[in-house]
């Protein structure tokens, strides 16, 4: 959700775009679209002390979530800051969570405040590290 009267450089509009093309992948619930945008050596911590390295497990974990409890969710970003550090990294903070199918307002619950790392290589943006706890 960006503020009114906010101005985006073009690096910061690249930014949100991944992030933008994150929760489309997610709603076509494609793993591989979703994985496609972290880096090989990604990480990812989530609550409960999960961890998860690299692009490849990125992609199975997603792809059993969205074969099972997270079949036909949705996810919700809605970035509260993006910082460019330097040229070729950024850190996005948000709010997310993921809304399952038939539901349209996000549960207390399942509501996070996530931060996302990116790095700009040859071949554009890609999520870093990403990690998320409850709001």
């Amino acid at each position: 959700m960006t503020q009114t009267g906010t101005i985006h450089t073009r690096g910061d509009r690249a930014v949100r775009e991944v992030l933008h093309a994150l929760v489309a992948a997610w709603a076509a619930n494609d793993a591989d679209a979703f994985a496609d945008r972290y880096a090989d050596g990604a990480t990812v911590v989530l609550p409960g002390g999960v961890f998860h390295q690299g692009r490849e497990e990125v992609r199975r974990y997603l792809a059993g979530a969205f074969a099972g409890p997270l079949r036909g969710s949705t996810s919700v970003d809605e970035p509260e800051s993006v910082r460019l550090v330097g040229d070729d990294a950024a850190v996005v903070v948000s709010r997310s969570g993921f809304l399952l199918p038939g539901e349209q307002t996000l549960p207390a619950d399942r509501l996070r405040r996530a931060t996302w790392v990116l790095s700009r290589g040859d071949d554009g943006w890609r999520v870093e590290a990403y990690h998320n706890c409850p709001a």
